[in-house]
Order: C-alpha cells, then structure tokens, then sequence
C-alpha cells in the first residue's frame, strides 16, 4: 500500500509563533511610526512659519522697517487702513472688526504669503479661529459637548485675519492697539532695524492647544489676534500698561520658571493667565519633558526657526532685551544680553 505523501503548510504551533513575531514588530515599529509622523508635523510647521517670517520681512522692507502691529481696528470694514485716534483700550466702531497682523501678509494683499502657511498640521484644525470669522459656521470652533465654542457665527464684523491662526507674535516688538489708552504707557510700531540682539529675540511662535482652542479664549471670545507678551512689570506684573517709567534700573523682567504650568495644569484662557501669557505658548511638538510637555516653533528676528521648549526660552532670555513697543524712557528688561 501505497503511503500518502504530508502535504506541505504550518502547523498550528508555527501559525502561532508567525503571528506572534509579527504582532511584536508591529508593537516596535508603530511608536516609531507615530513619532516620524510627529516629526514631520513639526516641520511642516516650521516651514510655514519660515514663510510667514519672510513675509514679515518683505512687509517690513515695504514700510520703512517697521513691524506691523498685532491687530488695530479698521476705519471700514474692508481693506488694511486704520486710524490712530481710533486705537484705545475700546473700539469705538465694533462693526470695522480687526486688522490683524497675517493679513498684511496675504497673497491678494500684496504681501505674496499663503493664507494656509499660517496654519500647522499638528494643531487643532490647523490652528486657532479668527476672532470674528464671519457668518460661516465652518470657520468657528464649536465643542458642543463640553460647551467651549465660540459665540453663535455672526455676519458681522469679519476681522482680516486668516481663518485659523497657529502662530502669534512677541508683543515686545508685535505692539497691540493701545496707542492711545489712558494708561502710563502706550504702544507704539517697532522699527526691526533698532533691535539690538536679531538673532536672539524671537518674533513669532505657535499658540498652546487645549479644550478645543478655549486656551486662547477669554469665555467664549476667540483671542487669536493678540500677541504673547513675555515680560512682567517690576511694579505693575502682568499689567505693564501701568508700569511707571522711572529710574535706570530695568523696569520689565523674564516671569520666573515657577510661573509656567505644568502640562497638566494647562486649560482655558491662557492668553491671559495671571501667572505669565507665556503659558499660552504651544508645547505640541516632540521634546521637552512629561512635566511641561512638547516643544514649539519659534522664529527670530534674523529669520531663523529654531524648536525648543517655553522653559528654554526663559532660560536662554530669548524674548529680548526691551519693550520695543511701549512708550516711555526706561524700557528696559533685566537680561544677560
């Protein structure tokens, strides 16, 4: 009799171990797959601010050197002029909405910038909303789950911002509408020729990201036009509007390291926390540590992105040796510059 020949295949033994490899390998290379798509977020972020940066300096080029200001309110409701005698602590035409800073910057504006460089893929749909969108409810955040959307979308006023900002400037060199406030100090443009240290102040950075954008939000207003200011008055704190210009000793200081949150005491409204607005920086990309988390994009005045964490940038005094943008004689913040 004749004997069957043993057809060739795995047995149930080597099925298994097969399977088992291959599920370890997956186990090993999806953490490093994740972390390459982290990484080239990162720097897909970082070319867009480059971008943006360039245009900064084309408009700068354009306008005697000085860097536009973070947001001014408009003398109309379209195009980019504005009115000094309108720039207060209120504005007196709320329907005109905001001139903010990327828009002087936008292809169709002459600046040659892209409205979508001012996003970043590794952000909440790319970036913060504008403060008044328009009448488009695609172009609002809304979370209707834990209630932190925006206002209900309104036809007007529409700021001439980008839809989603992911970037915001250093309001030492950014200056903000108050230029005509009753506060001791005032803003005034900056003229980025007449910044001492170029390639050690940073000019623009990502905003932090949590509760749906509500970091950036004051209740349920989207803040996305305003800058960080970095420095803490030696009298007035936080309120450096008020903070009496006498003496020769530096008036402005670096937050110390205590003020900045830890990552899990990160929320809303962090663009006006009471601590330092520098805890409205963003921490989204890899680095940094579990404490304080991620890292972000910073560009410098030069031109030149670099990633590091908030912390660092403290460390290193990397927001510059002056209030470039507030009146007064003494501007002066204590550094190591």
């Amino acid at each position: 009799m004749q004997k069957r020949k043993r057809l060739a295949g795995f047995t149930l033994i080597e099925l298994l171990v097969v399977i088992a490899v291959i599920a370890l390998l997956v186990g090993i290379l999806l953490p490093a797959l994740g972390g390459a798509r982290k990484e080239a977020r990162a720097l897909q972020c970082a070319a867009n601010m480059r971008s943006v940066v360039q245009g900064l300096a084309a408009y700068s080029a354009s306008n005697k050197g000085y860097i536009p200001p973070a947001y001014v309110y408009g003398a109309d409701q379209t195009g980019g002029d504005w009115l000094t005698s309108q720039q207060l602590l209120t504005n007196p035409v709320p329907a005109n909405g905001y001139v903010h800073w990327s828009y002087n910057l936008f292809e169709d504006t002459g600046g040659g910038v892209p409205e979508t460089a001012f996003r970043c893929p590794a952000l909440l749909n790319g970036g913060a909303p504008a403060t008044n969108p328009g009448g488009n409810g695609a172009d609002w955040e809304t979370d209707q789950v834990n209630d932190l959307g925006q206002n209900a979308p309104a036809t007007t006023p529409v700021d001439r911002q980008a839809k989603r900002m992911a970037y915001t400037g250093n309001a030492a060199i950014f200056p903000r509408n108050k230029f005509n406030s009753n506060t001791v100090r005032h803003n005034r443009l900056a003229i980025d020729a007449r910044v001492t240290f170029p390639s050690r102040m940073i000019m623009v950075t990502e905003f932090v990201e949590t509760d749906s954008w509500h970091s950036i939000f004051d209740d349920s207003k989207s803040k996305s036009h305003r800058p960080i200011t970095p420095f803490v008055g030696g009298s007035a704190g936080v309120d450096v509007y008020n903070e009496p210009d006498a003496g020769t000793s530096p008036r402005f200081f670096y937050p110390p390291e205590s003020a900045i949150l830890r990552a899990d005491q990160l929320g809303p409204n962090m663009i006006r926390d009471g601590n330092t607005i520098l805890n409205a920086v963003g921490r989204t990309h890899p680095g940094g540590d579990r404490t304080y988390g991620g890292t972000a994009n910073f560009s410098y005045v030069d031109g030149h992105v670099e990633r590091s964490t908030i912390l660092d940038t403290i460390r290193k005094k990397r927001w510059g040796d002056r209030f470039y943008t507030l009146t007064g004689a003494n501007v002066r913040v204590d550094s190591d510059f």
